[in-house]
C-alpha cells in the first residue's frame, strides 16, 4: 500500500501536493530549499538526522549515519539552516547513489556539486559552500523528529521534492493528500483543455472550480 502511494506521489508535482496540503490545513512546504538541478526529483520516507555545533571538546563528525539509511529513503538533515559549513559532500553522494537512497534534503548547505550532478543524485539544500563541517558540527540525533522551515518532520513522513522545492507529507495523511493532489492535477488539466478548445480562462476556471481547489476543507 505504502509503495503504491510513494509511486503515485512520485508522479505528482510538488505544486499539486502543496495545494493538497493547504486544502487539508497541513503545513508541509519547506521554504527556501532548492535542487542543484531542475531535473532532480525525489520521493520516499524520511530518514531524519540532526546536527549541532561542536561542544567544548571541538570534535565532530559528519556522515557515518549513512550506513543505517534504508534504500528508497530520503535523508533529511537539519543543520539549523547554517550556510557556513557543509554537512554533505562527494563521498556521501557516491555512497548514497550506490545504495539506492532516493535523495537528500538539507536544512543547510552541501558541497562537491559536480559529484551530485555526475551521479544524478537528487540534492536539495539552502545552497552550496565548500567548508567542511568536520570538527565544526556534531551528530546529535538520528531517526528522531526534526523541524525545518517551521515544519515538524517525523521519521517515515513522505518527502517529495522537485524543481519547485520540497514538501513533507505526514505518513498518516499520505492517502488523503495523494488523492486530493491527483484530483487537483485532473482539474487543472481540464481547465487547460477547455481553454485550448476555445473557452475563456475565466469560464474554464469557474466551470471546474479552480478558485476553491486549495480551500481548506472542514474536518
Amino acid at each position: 500500500m505504502m509503495n503504491d502511494l510513494v509511486a503515485r506521489l512520485g508522479a505528482l508535482p510538488t505544486a499539486a501536493i502543496s495545494d493538497a496540503l493547504d486544502r487539508a490545513g497541513i503545513k508541509g512546504a519547506l521554504h527556501g530549499l532548492s535542487p542543484l538541478s531542475n531535473d532532480f526529483r525525489a520521493v520516499g520516507p524520511a530518514f531524519t538526522v540532526r546536527y549541532a555545533p561542536v561542544n567544548e571538546c571541538g570534535v565532530g563528525t559528519v556522515g557515518d549515519f549513512l550506513d543505517d539509511v534504508p534504500p528508497g529513503s530520503v535523508v533529511v538533515i537539519d543543520n539549523d539552516g547554517r550556510t557556513d559549513v557543509t554537512v554533505w559532500g562527494g563521498i556521501m553522494t557516491e555512497v548514497a547513489a550506490h545504495r539506492g537512497i532516493a535523495g537528500t534534503v538539507i536544512n543547510g548547505v552541501c558541497r562537491d556539486v559536480s559529484a551530485s550532478l555526475a551521479q544524478s543524485y537528487p540534492l536539495f539544500s539552502r545552497g552550496r559552500f565548500m567548508r567542511t563541517g568536520k570538527d565544526r558540527v556534531r551528530l546529535v540525533a538520528v531517526d528522531e523528529p526534526v523541524t525545518v522551515s517551521g515544519v515538524e518532520i517525523h521519521p517515515g513522513n513522505l518527502l517529495c521534492a522537485d524543481a519547485d522545492g520540497v514538501v513533507a507529507v505526514p505518513a498518516v495523511e499520505t492517502e488523503r493528500i495523494t488523492e486530493t493532489a491527483e484530483r487537483i492535477e485532473r482539474v487543472e488539466a481540464d481547465i487547460v483543455a477547455a481553454a485550448h478548445a476555445g473557452s475563456t480562462l475565466r469560464e474554464a476556471r469557474e466551470k471546474f472550480g479552480y478558485h476553491t481547489l486549495q480551500t481548506r476543507t472542514q474536518a
